[in-house]
Order: C-alpha cells, then sequence, then structure tokens
C-alpha cells in the first residue's frame, strides 16, 4: 500500500495545551503556515474541556484544515499531562509542545527543528533567558525573579546547563518522548523539567533565544499555585518514588491543617470556654473545610472544582467522605483526654487517625483519583 505524500511528509508534530484559548487557535495555526509552510506538520490541540468552546472552535476549523486534530480532555487537567498525550498521538519522527497564547513565537519552530534534525542536539529549547532573548513585553519582574531561583534549582536537579529549563516551548525526537514518558510524573505546567530530569544520561540541549511576548487574547493560566507544581516535581524526581507525589502533597496540606485545628480548638477553650469534646469537633470541622479549600487548589488542581455548584458538591462529598474518620478523630481524642492525656497528644492521635480515611476517601469519591 503506498503512503499518502501528505503522511509521507509529515516531520513535525506541534503540542499546544489548551484551556480557555478559543480565540487564539486559528491565528496561530496561520502564524505557524508563515514559518513552517504549507505542509510537513500538524498541530495536536489537547483541551482540558474549556467553558469557552475551545475544542468545539479547533474541530471547526478542522473540518477544512487536516493538519489540525483535537484531543478533549475530560475530568483530566494539567499542560505535562497534555503534553504527554500529544507526544503518544501523533506519527510525526519530531515533537513540539508551545502555548497557544502566542507568547511563543513559532518562527523558532524552523531553526529548532533544523537544529535537531542536524543532531547539533536532542532537545531544541526556546528560552527566555539566553542571550539575545527579550521578556520586555512580559511586563513581569515578579515572575523574572521566581525563574530566575527556579532555574537554578532546575539545574541541580537534571544536570543540564542551560538558561532556562522551565521553559514550555522546546522541541525534541518524539520516539525519546515516548520512551520517556512512562516514567514522567505529569504534574503541573513544567514538562520540560520532568523529561530533563527523568532522561539517563542526560539529554544533550540546545538554547534558542526567544522574543517572550505578551498574551494576544484571554487571561493567563499562571497563578501562585504553579510555583507549588514545580516545588512537586522536584519532589517527585526526588523522593516520588519512596512517597507518591500526590499523597505527599495531601500530607503536607494535612500538617497545615494541624496548625488550623489546633488554633480553632484553643480558641473554643480559651476564648468560648467550650468542652474539649466540642471544641475538638468545631476544630475537626474547620480544619476538614481548610483541607478541602487547599486539597482542591494544589493537590487536585489537575481536577480542580472551580464552578460554585461543583464547590458545594464537592466540599459536602469530602465532608461525608471523611465523615468516619472524623468520628474517629473526635471519639479519640476525647478518649484519651479524659484518660489524662494532656491536651496536644490527645488532639494529635484524633488527627492521626482521621487522616488515612481522609486521604483515601475523598480522592476517590470527591476528586475522583483514587
Amino acid at each position: 500500500m503506498t503512503t499518502p505524500p501528505s503522511v509521507a511528509s509529515l516531520q513535525l508534530a506541534i503540542v499546544l495545551p489548551t484551556l480557555n484559548e478559543r480565540d487564539n487557535i486559528a491565528p496561530l495555526i496561520q502564524r505557524i503556515e508563515g514559518a513552517l509552510g504549507a505542509s510537513g506538520w500538524e498541530v495536536l490541540v489537547v483541551d482540558d474541556n474549556s467553558a469557552d468552546g475551545t475544542a468545539e472552535e479547533a474541530r471547526r476549523l478542522a473540518l477544512t484544515d487536516p493538519r489540525l486534530r483535537v484531543i478533549q480532555r475530560i475530568g483530566r487537567r494539567g499542560l505535562a499531562s497534555a503534553a504527554i498525550e500529544g507526544f503518544c498521538a501523533t506519527a510525526a519522527p519530531y515533537v513540539a509542545v508551545m502555548d497557544a497564547d502566542h507568547q511563543h513565537d513559532p518562527a523558532l519552530l524552523g531553526p529548532m527543528l533544523a537544529s535537531v534534525q542536524a543532531g547539533e542536539a536532542e532537545v531544541a529549547v526556546a528560552s527566555r533567558f539566553a542571550v539575545g532573548a527579550s521578556t520586555s513585553d512580559w511586563n513581569r519582574p515578579d515572575r523574572e525573579k521566581l525563574s530566575g531561583i527556579a532555574n537554578s534549582l532546575a539545574r541541580r536537579l537534571t544536570g543540564v546547563e542551560l538558561s532556562d529549563p522551565m521553559s514550555g516551548y522546546f522541541l525534541l525526537p518524539t520516539a525519546t518522548a515516548r520512551r520517556l514518558a512512562p516514567n514522567l510524573s505529569g504534574i503541573g505546567f513544567k514538562i520540560l523539567l520532568d523529561l530533563l530530569a527523568t532522561a539517563n544520561p542526560p539529554l544533550t540541549v540546545k538554547d534558542f533565544p526567544m522574543n517572550f511576548s505578551a498574551r494576544r487574547s484571554g487571561e493567563s493560566k499562571l497563578d501562585r499555585a504553579i510555583a507549588f507544581d514545580f516545588l512537586a516535581g522536584l519532589y517527585d524526581k526526588s523522593f516520588g518514588r519512596f512517597i507518591p507525589t500526590r499523597f505527599a502533597l495531601f500530607g503536607t496540606v494535612g500538617v497545615l491543617g494541624v496548625a488550623v485545628h489546633m488554633a480553632i480548638l484553643y480558641l473554643c477553650l480559651l476564648a468560648f470556654g467550650a468542652g474539649f469534646g466540642w471544641g475538638q469537633a468545631a476544630a475537626t470541622f474547620g480544619a476538614m473545610s481548610f483541607n478541602f479549600w487547599l486539597n482542591n487548589w494544589l493537590t487536585y488542581r489537575d481536577a480542580r472544582l472551580e464552578r460554585p455548584g461543583e464547590l458545594l458538591r464537592g466540599w459536602a462529598s469530602f465532608i461525608v467522605a471523611c465523615s468516619i474518620g472524623a468520628f474517629a478523630n473526635v471519639a479519640v481524642a476525647t478518649t484519651l483526654h479524659d484518660y489524662g492525656l494532656h491536651t496536644l497528644p490527645a488532639a494529635l492521635a484524633g488527627i492521626a487517625i482521621g487522616s488515612v480515611w481522609n486521604y483515601a476517601l475523598s480522592s476517590r469519591f470527591v476528586w475522583g483519583r483514587f
């Protein structure tokens, strides 16, 4: 059977992880065509079920442009996992990942592809901090400073010397990406860091100076949780094989919940004169509500509940799912306190008993990621 010319000429797949980028897709396809020509490439829009109809818009465009394909993900979120799905969905020998918001210049795709094809490096990275690069349009000195700190930590982890390991714009052979995919964490937004930290021996990298532009349309997806994603990625590559990353994140939130628990408990005891049992119950309920909010924001941000109805149902489900643990928490702590154990260790013992139930049941019934 003769291979169709359009398939035989396919060299590069550009993976665009998207969330609410409807108005950016069509003009970005035009810019990619201007950079690469009319053939030899395809675009995979991997959309996290955007509320603005990004997937529908991409499918509409694909009706008349076979170079565009769409993967709509329901119940899964996150740039890193979207990129991995893109790696596994293309037949192109080379794959690039870039943002759909026009902050990454498609004009670099040609030189990056030529460099990797010529064997100059295994990974081509568009860098915001290489000599000749510019971030003047970014207009966020705070993020530039944080990126510099993150880059320093990332270089220590990966053993690769490059100017911008936190870049979201890079290109590599698809076979390399798929070979590494089973060992990637898929957490958060920084897939390049995951690839470089996983590869053994280290991958060779070449930087390409990038003029980092302002977003064309829509709102930035960057928030403070991305810094937590970065730390989670560092943890996963350092200790994730011993304690699963999500469990460690849940536990970290739990530690913060202990502080909330104790603050509410002593407030009830000292300010309101409540008995220990009532104080422990109020503290448990308050800490559970705090833990739900923080876990939804950080631990399960790839399945984050956002709409008011979802949040209310999720909060109620979290309370119900943890009710057995909460009952055990209060019962054990109260019993130990009644037998003379000091307030602090009694409360901590109750928290420890409840934590096992909290993680297992809430993961299964609230966010569905048991």
